[in-house]
């Protein structure tokens, strides 16, 4: 590939024609905001679950940090990758939910697989695409434009243009949605600590766990394989905290457990927790910090850990959406 040497002018040239073909991408969506929109509001507010952020690539990208603002502005969120989505990810999704989906094209193939899941489950499905005459624009029950002129690429190709007009809508989401919902200023500090290492760090595990008994997916040892997949559906926390006779914590078993436990057995009948669950898990106290649970979960590619007392009897679960919604993470 040959090196194009350019003066530092033209540089500074071509700088400015992205950031006005960019510039111009946001205010080209002013005039996609109408009735589509105002439906996409009232579901997003109306929303007795969490609304579920779903792309690909450069999608993705923008789509974790929609679900982002979402959540740290008062709508509950969560990103949902597509390709894990098929690998056991997809249960975190509930009736009571509400997707937005996200694709340039409206054609990306990952997320097209999702489809049926979301359709079986009546699940509401907003759609955020740049071709208004794709799969996913005529699947959604509400489609949002965000079609470019062009990219800022000079080849046209690379998302440029496409992804900030997306990051816009995004935002515009979100902000309605905390002006409808009257996020007030004592509101956003609680999800928005002062600092980045501000007063969420202060929270203790305690102050976040999850300790509903008839919430927490705790399962013994003796418990069939089967028996605890159904517990890990119905609890929604994508893991399983196993316990022995006398109500200690001797396991877990996760999503990826179950993925792997599948690969490798062609009969499952005859399995029990004990035989499949992963020994010696990561566990928590509930007087340590939230930021040491956010440490264990990044250190290990963990989402979720059990809180044990001081006999190591499972009391609670702490989630990451847990720590951020409380600004920790």
């Amino acid at each position: 590939m040959e090196t194009v040497i350019m003066s530092n002018s033209k540089i500074n040239e071509l700088a400015k024609e992205v950031l006005d073909i960019e510039a111009n991408s946001i205010l080209r969506l002013k005039n996609n905001i109408g009735e589509e929109f105002d439906k996409a509001i009232d579901i997003l507010y109306n929303c007795k679950g969490r609304v579920i952020v779903t792309g690909m690539g450069k999608s993705g990208l923008i789509g974790r940090k929609i679900a982002a603002t979402l959540t740290s502005t008062g709508t509950p969120s969560y990103f949902l990758h597509p390709a894990e989505s098929t690998h056991g990810d997809s249960g975190i999704i509930t009736r009571n939910d509400v997707v937005i989906a996200i694709s340039n094209s409206g054609e990306t193939q990952e997320l097209l697989n999702l489809l049926p899941l979301i359709k079986r489950f009546g699940v509401t499905m907003i759609g955020m695409t740049g071709k208004m005459n794709s799969t996913l624009a005529h699947s959604s029950d509400i489609t949002l434009d965000i079609s470019v002129e062009k990219e800022a690429c000079p080849l046209n190709k690379a998302p440029t243009a496409s992804t900030t007009a997306t990051l816009a809508m995004g935002d515009a989401l979100a902000v309605c949605l905390l002006q409808k919902r009257g996020f007030s200023e004592e509101d956003f500090l609680i999800f928005h600590p002062s600092g980045a290492l501000g007063k969420g760090f202060t929270y203790k595990v305690a102050d976040l766990m999850l300790t509903e008994p008839d919430k927490l997916p705790i399962a013994k040892e003796s418990n069939s394989f089967a028996q605890v997949i159904e517990l890990i559906s119905e609890k929604k926390l994508g893991m399983a905290m196993i316990v022995n006779e006398t109500g200690e914590l001797t396991g877990v078993l996760t999503d990826g457990d179950i993925r792997r436990t599948l690969i490798k057995y062609q009969n499952i009948r005859p399995l029990l927790a004990k035989d499949v669950m992963s020994e010696n898990p990561k566990r928590i106290s509930k007087k340590d910090y939230g930021a040491s649970a956010l440490n264990l979960m990044e250190k290990y590619s963990i989402t979720a850990l059990a809180v044990v007392d001081e006999s190591n009897k499972p009391i609670g679960v702490i989630h990451i959406h847990d720590l951020l919604k409380a600004g920790v993470a």
